[in-house]
């Protein structure tokens, strides 16, 4: 699997934008805030629907304009699939699959599996417990359509209980229609909550290794979930909190409250690790994705680096650039120094500046 062309229109800071890839390594160089990050970000959204930073649409669509175009062509099993996404200010987006239009973004899942690295990855260990969901969900997403359905389901059934208990507060009346969407609540939460669990149960097979070769040995680090509730007494357990529900207006147990934990040599690095201990967590988090999606789909992901080798010190940038020899990789930099003392092979060389792209360079 690889991407062979992006094409952008109105997007962040570029008006137009045609790029032919390498299957290889890809290099978008350049001063900070020229658009490199922009690249990255672009395939990210059009791949997965959703922007590695969160961002909304309108705050995508380039300034002064009301919509936005990405075309991405990706060769998958020697078929060729053609992704456009239409990005609006003010309404939902519309994506089409070889010209003709999906309805529900899990028909685009899978199709290209990306795995995104930037500095902000620090935020997955040290920040609070949306951080690490988030995480958690988009890879699982990437993995298993039928968990990103019940996903949808769960938070959809979640958002309308909410709605409910505010509505109770003016109306107590209201109270026995919560039943039903209990019901739902745990039929969507036990299967979102057994698909975590087997998540990161495959990613501590793989974690383990990476994160002691990336520490010399010395570092022993293991994920644990840690659910709200466990998936055998939802049930029982939405029922015992109605009435505290109903006082705080909110779902106050559930999959939306799961959190992951991070313990290094038994030390919670969340709250105790030093910020070199969390980036390399971190680091051991993304690599670990490589290799998961290369277990479940019997195919390689697309890597899109964001500025991380300065972030590195010199062993974890040979360990890391050792691991993605054989994947295509996009990578933004400020400079060529480090791929050429680490004598790193590239494929495909891009400068940037001002929202523009100069100069493609085949260097290999």
């Amino acid at each position: 699997m690889y991407i062979e062309s992006v094409q952008l229109k109105n997007f962040r800071n570029y008006e137009n934008l045609e790029l032919k890839l390498d299957k290889g390594t890809n290099i978008f160089y350049g001063d900070n805030a020229q658009g490199k990050t922009n690249i990255l970000e672009s395939v990210y959204i059009c791949g997965t629907t959703k922007s590695h930073k969160g961002s909304k649409d309108r705050e995508i669509v380039r300034f002064g304009e009301e919509e936005s175009h990405i075309r991405m062509n990706v060769i998958k099993d020697e078929l060729t699939y053609k992704i456009d996404m239409h990005l609006r200010k003010n309404k939902a987006k519309g994506v089409a699959i070889n010209g003709l239009p999906i309805r529900k973004a899990r028909e685009l899942f899978g199709i290209v599996n990306l795995v995104f690295f930037s500095p902000e990855d620090l935020n997955i260990i040290k920040n609070g417990p949306g951080e690490r969901r988030r995480f958690m969900d988009l890879e699982l997403c990437q993995l298993d359509q039928i968990y990103l359905t019940d996903l949808a389901g769960y938070n959809h059934i979640v958002n309308q209980r909410n709605r409910l208990l505010k509505d109770i507060y003016m109306n107590p009346g209201l109270q026995e229609t919560l039943d039903i969407w209990d019901m739902q609540m745990v039929q969507y939460g036990e299967k979102v909550i057994r698909k975590r669990k087997d998540y990161v149960k495959d990613l501590n097979e793989v974690i383990r290794d990476i994160h002691k070769n990336l520490t010399g040995g010395e570092e022993h680090l293991e994920v644990i979930y840690e659910p709200s509730v466990e998936a055998e007494v939802f049930g029982e357990t939405l029922q015992r909190n109605r009435e505290k529900d109903s006082k705080m207006k909110l779902t106050s147990a559930g999959p939306h409250r799961d959190d992951l934990c991070f313990m290094v040599n038994g030390i919670d690095i969340r709250k105790y690790g030093s910020q070199g201990q969390q980036r390399t967590a971190a680091l051991s988090l993304k690599l670990s994705e490589i290799y998961l999606v290369k277990k479940k789909i019997k195919d390689t992901p697309v890597l899109l680096l964001d500025d991380v080798l300065s972030e590195l010190d010199s062993s974890r940038q040979m360990y890391l650039l050792d691991s993605i020899h054989d994947i295509q990789t996009l990578i933004t930099c400020t400079g060529l120094d480090d791929f050429v003392s680490n004598q790193f092979h590239i494929n495909k060389v891009f400068k940037v500046i001002k929202g523009e792209v100069f100069n493609p360079v085949n260097v290999g």
